[in-house]
């Protein structure tokens, strides 16, 4: 007699109700007011395979993400270029590949991300087949699914603020079960560049030998990657699409002196003030 494979099993009551935390901690925040306006013909013009996509999300699960992590940035997906298939006739083509809370590794158009706070992390020195073992590491996992019954996994993210000290915090992120579609993509992105000996932020090691100093890296857990560490690593430029062409500051158009702009945002800042 054989197994039944898991998604040929029926639903038990820990995979419905991990599909309902699923499903309310993916309903967007009240109030998500992107700093800038998004200038996504640039982006996609400026992007190119292998890139990571940060992204400032607004669900609730990224609430708690950017305070577990203390960064703008809440979830990763990475640029895969022409590299799928495409989608047939009207539909957008997929350009990134990325891990989501309920879904698993899934691929999605660049637009939705259009009107998004996104910052672009590109890996330097990657030899073309390298850079091509990235990506189909990402392409290869398409289809992996979110274990719905890994219950405790989605009850962490329904406290945004725990009263954990801060070194604790990033800790929290990589409680669990293990499995390799966790909440945030960080983890999956960072097993696809060290599959290639790729460094994001290893563990060092310094070496004092006869007046010479060697650091030895050594590789960090996958699990332990937070979508701010491609930020932060000094491996990856940050490329900014407005500047990646010829930008000239004296080309900027500025409104006339005294007159004032409120944006949406920075009037609910001060309404918070006022209270």
């Amino acid at each position: 007699m054989t197994t039944p494979a898991p998604q040929d099993l029926p639903d038990t009551l820990l995979d419905r109700i991990g599909k309902w935390l699923a499903r309310s901690l993916n309903r967007p925040s009240s109030g998500y007011q992107p700093y800038t306006m998004s200038d996504f013909p640039t982006l996609c013009r400026v992007l190119r395979p292998g890139d990571i996509l940060l992204i400032e999300g607004r669900e609730r699960i990224s609430n708690a993400i950017k305070y577990l992590t203390q960064s703008t940035w809440s979830h990763a997906a990475m640029y895969v270029g022409e590299a799928l298939p495409g989608t047939g006739a009207g539909a957008a083509r997929h350009r990134l590949v990325e891990v989501n809370l309920g879904e698993g590794c899934v691929s999605v158009p660049l637009g939705k991300y259009a009107s998004y706070n996104t910052r672009i992390c590109r890996p330097v020195g990657l030899k073309p087949e390298e850079c091509r073992a990235v990506i189909g590491f990402m392409i290869d996992r398409i289809g992996l699914k979110y274990d719905h019954r890994n219950i405790f996994d989605l009850l962490r993210y329904f406290f945004p603020t725990p009263p954990v000290p801060v070194r604790w915090r990033r800790r929290m992120l990589s409680v669990g079960s293990g499995d390799p579609t966790r909440a945030i993509c960080s983890s999956l992105i960072a097993q696809a560049f060290q599959s290639v000996r790729y460094p994001i932020l290893p563990d060092v090691t310094v070496l004092e030998d006869e007046g010479a100093r060697r650091e030895i890296l050594h590789i960090r857990h996958h699990a332990l990657y937070a979508p701010r560490d491609f930020d932060l690593s000094p491996y990856f430029q940050i490329v900014k699409p407005h500047l990646a062409d010829d930008f000239d500051h004296r080309e900027l158009i500025w409104a006339s002196e005294g007159a004032q702009h409120q944006t949406p945002r920075d009037q609910g800042d001060h309404d918070a003030s006022d209270r």
